[in-house]
Protein backbone atom coordinates (compact mmCIF):
# COMPACT_ATOMS: atom_id res chain seq x y z
CA UNK A 1 0.00 0.00 0.00
CA UNK A 2 0.99 2.96 -0.76
CA UNK A 3 -0.86 6.16 0.82
CA UNK A 4 -0.27 9.99 -0.34
CA UNK A 5 -1.46 12.75 2.12
CA UNK A 6 -1.95 16.22 0.14
CA UNK A 7 -1.78 19.13 2.47
CA UNK A 8 -4.21 22.15 1.30
CA UNK A 9 -3.39 25.04 2.77
CA UNK A 10 -5.43 28.49 1.25
CA UNK A 11 -7.23 28.67 -2.29
CA UNK A 12 -4.36 29.23 -4.59
CA UNK A 13 -2.88 25.64 -3.42
CA UNK A 14 -6.48 24.40 -4.37
CA UNK A 15 -6.09 25.98 -7.57
CA UNK A 16 -2.75 24.70 -8.34
CA UNK A 17 -3.69 21.00 -6.85
CA UNK A 18 -7.42 21.12 -7.17
CA UNK A 19 -8.53 22.38 -10.52
CA UNK A 20 -5.46 20.72 -12.20
CA UNK A 21 -4.98 17.39 -12.83
CA UNK A 22 -3.01 16.10 -9.73
CA UNK A 23 -5.65 14.28 -7.93
CA UNK A 24 -6.51 12.23 -10.15
CA UNK A 25 -3.13 11.54 -11.45
CA UNK A 26 -2.06 11.01 -7.68
CA UNK A 27 -4.82 8.49 -7.49
CA UNK A 28 -3.07 6.81 -10.68
CA UNK A 29 -0.08 6.81 -8.74
CA UNK A 30 -0.58 6.02 -5.10
CA UNK A 31 -3.57 3.41 -3.34
CA UNK A 32 -5.24 6.33 -1.01
CA UNK A 33 -4.90 10.30 -1.74
CA UNK A 34 -6.40 12.16 1.58
CA UNK A 35 -6.82 15.80 1.78
CA UNK A 36 -5.73 17.71 4.76
CA UNK A 37 -7.26 21.18 4.40
CA UNK A 38 -6.71 24.15 5.95
CA UNK A 39 -10.27 25.22 4.21
CA UNK A 40 -13.90 24.19 4.50
CA UNK A 41 -14.09 20.26 3.30
CA UNK A 42 -17.29 21.72 1.83
CA UNK A 43 -15.45 23.71 -0.68
CA UNK A 44 -14.09 20.15 -2.45
CA UNK A 45 -17.85 18.58 -2.73
CA UNK A 46 -18.32 19.84 -6.03
CA UNK A 47 -15.67 18.50 -8.10
CA UNK A 48 -16.27 14.86 -6.93
CA UNK A 49 -12.82 13.81 -5.78
CA UNK A 50 -13.57 10.91 -4.68
CA UNK A 51 -10.57 11.23 -1.68
CA UNK A 52 -10.75 11.30 1.78
CA UNK A 53 -11.21 14.92 2.88
CA UNK A 54 -10.06 15.97 6.33
CA UNK A 55 -10.34 19.29 7.84
CA UNK A 56 -8.11 20.60 9.52
CA UNK A 57 -8.72 22.65 13.29
CA UNK A 58 -7.62 25.83 12.97
CA UNK A 59 -4.24 26.66 15.12
CA UNK A 60 -3.57 29.49 17.43
CA UNK A 61 0.18 30.33 17.66
CA UNK A 62 2.01 30.29 21.20
CA UNK A 63 3.79 33.32 22.03
CA UNK A 64 7.17 30.78 22.76
CA UNK A 65 6.05 29.23 18.93
CA UNK A 66 5.92 32.40 17.52
CA UNK A 67 9.07 33.61 19.60
CA UNK A 68 11.11 30.91 17.93
CA UNK A 69 9.86 30.94 14.36
CA UNK A 70 10.28 34.46 14.69
CA UNK A 71 14.02 34.43 14.93
CA UNK A 72 14.49 31.68 12.75
CA UNK A 73 12.59 33.88 9.98
CA UNK A 74 15.13 36.86 11.39
CA UNK A 75 17.74 35.19 11.56
CA UNK A 76 17.76 33.80 7.39
CA UNK A 77 17.04 37.37 6.37
CA UNK A 78 20.13 38.81 8.18
CA UNK A 79 22.17 35.71 6.69
CA UNK A 80 21.10 36.87 3.66
CA UNK A 81 20.28 40.38 3.04
CA UNK A 82 23.82 41.28 1.96
CA UNK A 83 23.37 42.41 -1.99
CA UNK A 84 20.16 41.03 -1.82
CA UNK A 85 17.65 44.20 -2.05
CA UNK A 86 14.16 41.70 -1.71
CA UNK A 87 15.22 40.89 1.34
CA UNK A 88 17.02 43.21 3.00
CA UNK A 89 13.51 45.24 2.23
CA UNK A 90 11.64 42.57 4.00
CA UNK A 91 13.83 42.56 7.35
CA UNK A 92 13.44 46.37 7.82
CA UNK A 93 9.63 46.29 7.29
CA UNK A 94 9.50 43.65 9.70
CA UNK A 95 10.92 45.85 12.12
CA UNK A 96 9.10 47.53 14.86
CA UNK A 97 8.16 49.71 17.63
CA UNK A 98 5.50 48.54 19.04
CA UNK A 99 5.20 48.48 23.02
CA UNK A 100 3.86 45.48 23.48
CA UNK A 101 5.32 41.70 24.18
CA UNK A 102 5.41 40.75 20.81
CA UNK A 103 7.16 44.39 20.53
CA UNK A 104 9.63 43.85 22.45
CA UNK A 105 10.45 40.56 21.61
CA UNK A 106 10.96 41.49 18.04
CA UNK A 107 13.64 44.18 18.80
CA UNK A 108 15.43 41.36 21.12
CA UNK A 109 15.42 39.00 18.16
CA UNK A 110 16.85 41.67 15.75
CA UNK A 111 19.86 42.12 18.60
CA UNK A 112 20.11 38.72 18.96
CA UNK A 113 20.22 37.32 15.44
CA UNK A 114 22.99 40.12 14.52
CA UNK A 115 25.61 37.64 15.58
CA UNK A 116 23.27 34.24 15.68
CA UNK A 117 22.21 33.94 11.99
CA UNK A 118 24.45 31.45 10.95
CA UNK A 119 22.93 28.19 8.79
CA UNK A 120 23.62 25.72 12.13
CA UNK A 121 21.52 28.68 14.19
CA UNK A 122 18.82 28.65 11.82
CA UNK A 123 18.41 24.98 12.33
CA UNK A 124 18.97 24.97 16.06
CA UNK A 125 15.95 27.91 16.55
CA UNK A 126 13.62 25.50 13.78
CA UNK A 127 14.30 23.12 16.08
CA UNK A 128 13.62 24.94 19.51
CA UNK A 129 10.59 25.83 17.14
CA UNK A 130 9.45 22.69 16.85
CA UNK A 131 9.55 21.26 20.21
CA UNK A 132 7.10 23.39 21.52
CA UNK A 133 4.85 21.21 19.95
CA UNK A 134 5.28 19.10 21.75
CA UNK A 135 2.19 17.68 24.14
CA UNK A 136 0.12 20.56 21.87
CA UNK A 137 -3.34 18.91 21.82
CA UNK A 138 -3.92 19.60 18.07
CA UNK A 139 -0.60 18.09 17.11
CA UNK A 140 -1.64 14.81 18.82
CA UNK A 141 -4.96 15.32 16.71
CA UNK A 142 -2.72 15.67 13.85
CA UNK A 143 -0.50 12.62 14.58
CA UNK A 144 -3.81 10.67 15.21
CA UNK A 145 -4.78 11.60 11.87
CA UNK A 146 -1.72 10.36 10.21
CA UNK A 147 -1.67 7.44 11.82
CA UNK A 148 -5.12 6.03 11.14
CA UNK A 149 -4.88 7.06 7.53
CA UNK A 150 -1.22 5.08 7.26
CA UNK A 151 0.83 8.40 5.77
CA UNK A 152 3.55 7.28 3.83
CA UNK A 153 4.35 10.27 2.33
CA UNK A 154 2.88 14.00 3.23
CA UNK A 155 3.10 16.63 0.77
CA UNK A 156 3.04 19.91 1.34
CA UNK A 157 1.57 22.19 -1.56
CA UNK A 158 3.09 25.59 -0.04
CA UNK A 159 5.99 25.75 2.10
CA UNK A 160 5.42 29.24 4.31
CA UNK A 161 2.22 28.99 6.29
CA UNK A 162 3.55 28.80 10.11
CA UNK A 163 0.29 26.67 10.87
CA UNK A 164 1.80 24.11 8.84
CA UNK A 165 4.51 23.31 11.20
CA UNK A 166 2.80 21.49 13.96
CA UNK A 167 1.76 18.69 11.30
CA UNK A 168 5.49 18.54 9.62
CA UNK A 169 6.92 18.11 13.19
CA UNK A 170 4.00 15.21 13.98
CA UNK A 171 5.31 13.93 10.24
CA UNK A 172 8.97 14.08 11.51
CA UNK A 173 8.31 11.82 14.84
CA UNK A 174 6.22 9.47 12.66
CA UNK A 175 8.58 9.01 10.47
CA UNK A 176 6.43 10.28 7.16
CA UNK A 177 8.74 11.44 4.38
CA UNK A 178 7.84 14.90 3.64
CA UNK A 179 7.99 16.90 1.04
CA UNK A 180 7.20 20.78 -0.27
CA UNK A 181 6.33 22.42 -3.42
CA UNK A 182 7.49 26.31 -4.10
CA UNK A 183 4.90 28.46 -4.06
CA UNK A 184 5.64 30.68 -5.63
CA UNK A 185 8.57 32.72 -7.63
CA UNK A 186 9.47 35.08 -5.37
CA UNK A 187 9.35 32.71 -2.43
CA UNK A 188 13.36 31.95 -2.33
CA UNK A 189 14.60 35.66 -3.15
CA UNK A 190 13.09 37.34 -1.25
CA UNK A 191 10.88 35.61 1.45
CA UNK A 192 11.71 35.01 5.06
CA UNK A 193 12.25 30.98 5.95
CA UNK A 194 9.77 28.12 5.32
CA UNK A 195 7.57 27.05 7.71
CA UNK A 196 9.70 23.67 8.48
CA UNK A 197 12.53 21.64 6.88
CA UNK A 198 11.03 18.85 4.47
CA UNK A 199 12.57 15.85 2.99
CA UNK A 200 12.45 16.74 -0.80
CA UNK A 201 11.69 19.86 -2.68
CA UNK A 202 10.08 20.43 -5.52
CA UNK A 203 10.88 23.50 -7.42
CA UNK A 204 9.71 25.45 -11.04
CA UNK A 205 12.85 25.23 -12.71
CA UNK A 206 16.76 25.23 -12.63
CA UNK A 207 16.95 29.01 -11.49
CA UNK A 208 14.54 27.75 -8.24
CA UNK A 209 16.77 25.05 -7.64
CA UNK A 210 19.94 27.27 -7.77
CA UNK A 211 17.73 29.88 -5.46
CA UNK A 212 17.06 27.00 -3.30
CA UNK A 213 20.51 25.40 -3.08
CA UNK A 214 21.89 28.74 -2.17
CA UNK A 215 19.33 30.55 0.55
CA UNK A 216 18.64 27.16 2.20
CA UNK A 217 22.43 25.47 2.82
CA UNK A 218 21.57 22.62 4.47
CA UNK A 219 19.21 21.45 1.68
CA UNK A 220 21.29 18.95 -1.02
CA UNK A 221 20.92 18.55 -4.86
CA UNK A 222 19.38 14.96 -4.15
CA UNK A 223 16.61 16.58 -2.41
CA UNK A 224 15.10 18.61 -5.16
CA UNK A 225 13.49 18.06 -8.25
CA UNK A 226 12.49 20.16 -10.88
CA UNK A 227 8.86 19.71 -12.17
CA UNK A 228 7.35 22.73 -13.65
CA UNK A 229 4.23 24.43 -11.59
CA UNK A 230 0.59 23.12 -12.09
CA UNK A 231 -0.30 26.61 -11.77
CA UNK A 232 -0.31 27.17 -15.41
CA UNK A 233 -1.63 23.48 -16.05
CA UNK A 234 -4.76 24.71 -16.41
CA UNK A 235 -4.28 26.84 -19.89
CA UNK A 236 -3.62 23.64 -21.64
CA UNK A 237 -6.67 21.18 -20.19
CA UNK A 238 -9.74 20.81 -22.58
CA UNK A 239 -12.20 21.51 -19.93
CA UNK A 240 -11.38 25.24 -19.39
CA UNK A 241 -11.39 25.98 -23.40
CA UNK A 242 -13.26 28.75 -24.45
CA UNK A 243 -13.28 30.76 -27.95
CA UNK A 244 -13.23 34.17 -29.01
CA UNK A 245 -16.53 34.47 -30.02
CA UNK A 246 -18.40 33.59 -26.70
CA UNK A 247 -15.46 35.93 -25.33
CA UNK A 248 -16.47 38.93 -27.07
CA UNK A 249 -19.91 38.61 -26.40
CA UNK A 250 -19.51 38.17 -22.64
CA UNK A 251 -17.72 41.61 -22.57
CA UNK A 252 -19.93 42.87 -25.04
CA UNK A 253 -16.35 44.14 -27.26
CA UNK A 254 -15.69 45.76 -30.11
CA UNK A 255 -14.54 43.36 -32.35
CA UNK A 256 -12.89 46.08 -34.81
CA UNK A 257 -10.00 47.09 -31.70
CA UNK A 258 -7.59 45.65 -30.34
CA UNK A 259 -7.78 44.33 -26.55
CA UNK A 260 -5.82 46.02 -23.53
CA UNK A 261 -6.58 43.64 -20.41
CA UNK A 262 -5.12 45.58 -17.09
CA UNK A 263 -4.75 43.03 -14.18
CA UNK A 264 -4.54 44.39 -10.46
CA UNK A 265 -2.53 43.45 -7.66
CA UNK A 266 -3.83 43.63 -4.20
CA UNK A 267 -4.52 46.53 -2.28
CA UNK A 268 -0.78 46.84 -1.27
CA UNK A 269 -0.30 47.81 -5.22
CA UNK A 270 -1.40 51.49 -4.30
CA UNK A 271 -0.85 52.92 -8.12
CA UNK A 272 -3.31 50.30 -9.87
CA UNK A 273 -5.68 52.82 -9.91
CA UNK A 274 -3.53 55.79 -10.79
CA UNK A 275 -1.90 54.02 -13.56
CA UNK A 276 -5.36 52.80 -14.82
CA UNK A 277 -7.22 56.05 -14.57
CA UNK A 278 -4.53 57.12 -17.07
CA UNK A 279 -5.13 54.30 -19.75
CA UNK A 280 -8.71 55.27 -19.21
CA UNK A 281 -8.06 58.58 -19.94
CA UNK A 282 -5.84 57.63 -23.30
CA UNK A 283 -9.16 55.84 -24.10
CA UNK A 284 -11.55 58.03 -23.76
CA UNK A 285 -9.66 61.23 -25.39
CA UNK A 286 -8.89 58.87 -28.40
CA UNK A 287 -5.59 58.78 -27.69
CA UNK A 288 -5.87 54.72 -27.78
CA UNK A 289 -8.65 53.25 -29.37
CA UNK A 290 -9.26 49.76 -27.75
CA UNK A 291 -11.39 48.22 -25.54
CA UNK A 292 -10.40 47.35 -21.80
CA UNK A 293 -10.66 44.55 -19.78
CA UNK A 294 -9.74 45.18 -16.09
CA UNK A 295 -9.44 41.80 -13.88
CA UNK A 296 -8.81 42.88 -10.13
CA UNK A 297 -6.79 40.74 -7.82
CA UNK A 298 -8.82 37.48 -5.88
CA UNK A 299 -7.21 39.09 -2.87
CA UNK A 300 -8.43 42.49 -3.06
CA UNK A 301 -12.14 44.15 -2.42
CA UNK A 302 -12.68 45.94 -5.72
CA UNK A 303 -14.39 49.07 -3.73
CA UNK A 304 -11.14 50.97 -4.28
CA UNK A 305 -11.89 50.61 -8.00
CA UNK A 306 -15.63 51.95 -7.71
CA UNK A 307 -15.15 55.41 -8.43
CA UNK A 308 -13.12 54.01 -12.01
CA UNK A 309 -16.64 51.92 -12.55
CA UNK A 310 -18.81 55.31 -12.36
CA UNK A 311 -16.30 57.32 -14.45
CA UNK A 312 -15.56 55.56 -17.16
CA UNK A 313 -18.25 53.26 -17.98
CA UNK A 314 -16.87 52.00 -21.19
CA UNK A 315 -14.61 49.97 -18.99
CA UNK A 316 -15.08 45.77 -18.71
CA UNK A 317 -14.94 44.46 -15.22
CA UNK A 318 -13.77 41.19 -14.64
CA UNK A 319 -14.10 40.55 -10.56
CA UNK A 320 -12.89 37.35 -9.89
CA UNK A 321 -14.97 34.51 -8.71
CA UNK A 322 -13.28 33.18 -5.55
CA UNK A 323 -15.66 32.33 -2.91
CA UNK A 324 -14.85 32.87 0.99
CA UNK A 325 -15.42 29.80 2.52
CA UNK A 326 -14.93 30.41 6.19
CA UNK A 327 -15.98 33.97 8.29
CA UNK A 328 -13.57 35.10 11.13
CA UNK A 329 -10.42 33.66 9.99
CA UNK A 330 -7.13 34.90 11.03
CA UNK A 331 -5.74 35.12 7.36
CA UNK A 332 -9.80 35.53 5.18
CA UNK A 333 -7.57 35.70 2.30
CA UNK A 334 -6.18 32.16 2.82
CA UNK A 335 -10.13 31.25 2.76
CA UNK A 336 -10.62 32.53 -0.85
CA UNK A 337 -11.40 30.13 -3.40
CA UNK A 338 -11.77 30.00 -7.14
CA UNK A 339 -14.59 28.57 -9.01
CA UNK A 340 -14.13 26.48 -12.07
CA UNK A 341 -15.91 28.95 -14.19
CA UNK A 342 -12.99 31.56 -12.60
CA UNK A 343 -10.09 29.80 -13.95
CA UNK A 344 -12.65 29.64 -17.67
CA UNK A 345 -12.50 33.39 -17.45
CA UNK A 346 -8.93 33.70 -16.64
CA UNK A 347 -7.70 32.10 -19.34
CA UNK A 348 -10.01 33.62 -22.28
CA UNK A 349 -8.91 37.37 -21.07
CA UNK A 350 -5.29 36.67 -21.64
CA UNK A 351 -5.82 34.40 -24.58
CA UNK A 352 -7.93 36.95 -26.50
CA UNK A 353 -6.40 39.65 -25.21
CA UNK A 354 -3.90 41.66 -27.08
CA UNK A 355 -1.55 43.25 -24.53
CA UNK A 356 -1.36 42.87 -21.02
CA UNK A 357 -0.73 45.55 -18.54
CA UNK A 358 -0.05 45.52 -15.02
CA UNK A 359 2.42 46.22 -12.05
CA UNK A 360 5.11 43.01 -12.03
CA UNK A 361 3.31 40.83 -11.16
CA UNK A 362 3.21 36.73 -12.03
CA UNK A 363 0.79 37.50 -14.53
CA UNK A 364 4.16 38.29 -16.91
CA UNK A 365 4.39 34.81 -17.22
CA UNK A 366 0.65 34.08 -17.85
CA UNK A 367 0.22 36.43 -20.79
CA UNK A 368 3.47 34.95 -22.10
CA UNK A 369 2.12 31.62 -22.17
CA UNK A 370 0.27 33.17 -24.65
CA UNK A 371 2.73 34.81 -26.35
CA UNK A 372 1.25 38.35 -25.13
CA UNK A 373 3.20 41.26 -24.60
CA UNK A 374 3.51 43.01 -21.01
CA UNK A 375 3.67 46.57 -20.19
CA UNK A 376 4.67 47.44 -16.78
CA UNK A 377 4.58 50.80 -15.25
CA UNK A 378 6.31 51.85 -12.18
CA UNK A 379 6.21 55.69 -12.01
CA UNK A 380 5.12 57.78 -9.76
CA UNK A 381 3.48 60.92 -9.29
CA UNK A 382 4.28 63.23 -6.07
CA UNK A 383 1.74 65.76 -7.07
CA UNK A 384 -0.98 62.93 -6.59
CA UNK A 385 0.67 61.33 -4.13
CA UNK A 386 2.10 58.42 -5.56
CA UNK A 387 5.46 56.86 -4.86
CA UNK A 388 6.80 55.12 -7.65
CA UNK A 389 7.86 51.09 -7.84
CA UNK A 390 11.48 51.34 -9.03
CA UNK A 391 12.52 49.64 -6.00
CA UNK A 392 10.98 46.44 -6.71
CA UNK A 393 13.15 46.18 -9.86
CA UNK A 394 15.63 45.35 -7.54
CA UNK A 395 14.25 42.41 -6.19
CA UNK A 396 16.10 39.42 -7.33
CA UNK A 397 13.03 37.79 -9.33
CA UNK A 398 12.35 41.00 -10.81
CA UNK A 399 15.79 42.05 -11.78
CA UNK A 400 15.62 38.63 -14.10
CA UNK A 401 12.52 39.90 -15.66
CA UNK A 402 13.97 43.58 -15.91
CA UNK A 403 17.32 41.42 -17.71
CA UNK A 404 15.28 39.83 -20.04
CA UNK A 405 14.45 42.41 -21.91
CA UNK A 406 10.97 40.63 -22.27
CA UNK A 407 8.99 43.06 -20.92
CA UNK A 408 8.04 47.01 -21.48
CA UNK A 409 9.41 48.51 -18.39
CA UNK A 410 7.91 52.59 -18.17
CA UNK A 411 9.88 54.48 -15.78
CA UNK A 412 8.33 57.87 -16.74
CA UNK A 413 4.69 58.81 -17.04
CA UNK A 414 5.61 60.35 -20.24
CA UNK A 415 6.53 57.19 -21.74
CA UNK A 416 2.85 55.31 -20.56
CA UNK A 417 1.13 55.99 -23.82
CA UNK A 418 3.86 55.95 -26.01
CA UNK A 419 4.82 52.16 -24.62
CA UNK A 420 1.16 51.77 -25.13
CA UNK A 421 1.08 52.60 -28.61
CA UNK A 422 4.38 50.60 -29.66
CA UNK A 423 3.21 47.45 -28.25
CA UNK A 424 -0.22 47.90 -29.92
CA UNK A 425 1.17 48.34 -33.47
CA UNK A 426 3.80 45.64 -32.85
CA UNK A 427 2.76 42.93 -30.53
CA UNK A 428 5.23 40.17 -31.37
CA UNK A 429 7.95 42.73 -30.96
CA UNK A 430 9.91 40.65 -28.39
CA UNK A 431 8.76 37.49 -28.27
CA UNK A 432 11.86 35.44 -28.42
CA UNK A 433 12.71 36.88 -25.18
CA UNK A 434 9.07 36.35 -23.73
CA UNK A 435 9.82 32.50 -24.59
CA UNK A 436 13.33 32.83 -23.05
CA UNK A 437 11.41 33.87 -20.00
CA UNK A 438 9.29 31.35 -19.76
CA UNK A 439 11.63 28.51 -20.05
CA UNK A 440 13.87 30.56 -17.72
CA UNK A 441 11.10 30.48 -15.17
CA UNK A 442 8.69 27.83 -15.59
CA UNK A 443 11.19 24.46 -15.94
CA UNK A 444 9.46 21.61 -17.81
CA UNK A 445 6.90 22.00 -20.10
CA UNK A 446 2.61 22.52 -19.05
CA UNK A 447 1.46 19.64 -20.91
CA UNK A 448 1.86 16.76 -18.38
CA UNK A 449 2.77 19.02 -15.42
CA UNK A 450 0.44 17.10 -12.90
CA UNK A 451 1.59 13.93 -13.95
CA UNK A 452 5.00 14.37 -13.66
CA UNK A 453 4.79 16.02 -9.89
CA UNK A 454 2.38 12.22 -8.95
CA UNK A 455 5.09 9.88 -10.47
CA UNK A 456 7.92 11.52 -8.55
CA UNK A 457 6.05 11.22 -5.62
CA UNK A 458 5.49 7.86 -6.29
CA UNK A 459 9.17 7.15 -7.00
CA UNK A 460 10.14 9.41 -3.71
CA UNK A 461 8.05 6.51 -1.35
CA UNK A 462 9.75 3.41 -3.24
Amino acid sequence: MKNLGVVITDGVGFRNFILSDFISEAKNNFDTVVLYSCIPANAFQKYHLNCKIVELDQINEKFITWFFRKAKEVAHLQLHKKNNFGIQDNFNTNKTRAKNPRGYATRFIYSLTTWLHSESWILRFNKLQQLTFQNNPIGEIFSKQLKEDQIDILFFTHQRPPFIAPLIYQAEKLKIKTVSFIFSWDNLASKGRMAGNFDHYLVWSDLMQSDLLHFYQSVKPHQIDVVGTPQFEPYVLDRYKTNKDDFYKRYNLDAALPVILFTCNDSSSKNDPFYLELLADYIASNKIQANLIVRTSPADVPSRFLYLQEKYPFIKWNFPDWILTRENHAEPWTQRVPEFDDVVHLKSVLQFSDVIINVLSTIILDGFLFDKPSICPVFGNQQKGFDDALKFLDYAHLQQVEDSNAVTIVKKQADYLIAIEAVLKNPLAKINEQKKFVALEIGKPLQGTSKRIASILSQLND
